[in-house]
Formats: C-alpha cells, structure tokens, sequence
C-alpha cells in the first residue's frame, strides 16, 4: 500500500457495505491543516482495533480518535444510522461522521442517535 503524502488524499469515510459494526472517529492534522475521517468495520472487535490499523505509527500526520459508536448500514434500503458510544474513546459527534457519511452516500437516508451501545 502506498503512503499518503497530502491530508487531501485520505478519504473522508470507509466503511463496511452493510451490517452493524464499530466506528470511529478520527481527527487528522499535518502541521496547520486537518480534517475529520470515519471508519467502520465489521471486523473490530474494539474501536481500538480500528484506530491502530488506521493510524500507523510512524505517519507524517498526527491521529486522534475523538469518539466512536456504532452504524448500522444497509445498502439495500439505503439506510445508515449512526448510534452509540465507545467504552475506550467515548462518544463521538455523531452529527459530524453523518455530514461526511451523507457526502459520500448522498442518495441514502443518513440519521444519528445519542442513545444506545
């Protein structure tokens, strides 16, 4: 896999096509500018899981994990909803992952809730 060099060429969300799983996210800065990332796989067992695929150790840009929760995905009704918290990061801001997960899925019906783990 090739090294991304610009904070622009990081996609702003990745996740899994359908199903319930983790995610999180994730504040990326490289020296004054920074951006928000979402990432959600069914694969974690942890949002910790996720944060140390994603943010490898020796980047040139820096990663904090503001929060995490759940997304529950289905491509074929064309649905995400955005829930939760992480027990290791706390509660990400759901409205921000549903901005960017809307970009990327304009055609769907993207909401968020507080409530639930």
């Amino acid at each position: 896999m090739s090294r991304v060099t610009n904070i622009d060429d990081l996609p702003d969300v990745d996740i899994d096509s359908n199903g319930r799983f983790k995610y999180i996210l994730i504040k990326v800065i490289d020296d004054d500018k920074s951006k928000f990332l979402v990432r959600g796989y069914k694969w974690a067992a942890y949002h910790a899981d996720i944060f140390d695929v994603v943010a490898p150790q020796d980047s040139k840009f820096k990663y904090e994990c503001v929060g995490g929760g759940r997304i529950q995905h289905s491509s074929e009704k064309k649905t995400i909803h955005v829930y939760g918290y992480s027990q290791g990061f706390g509660q990400a801001d759901h409205k921000i992952s549903c901005d960017l997960i809307s970009k990327k899925y304009p055609d769907y019906k993207v909401t968020w809730s507080n409530e639930g783990y």
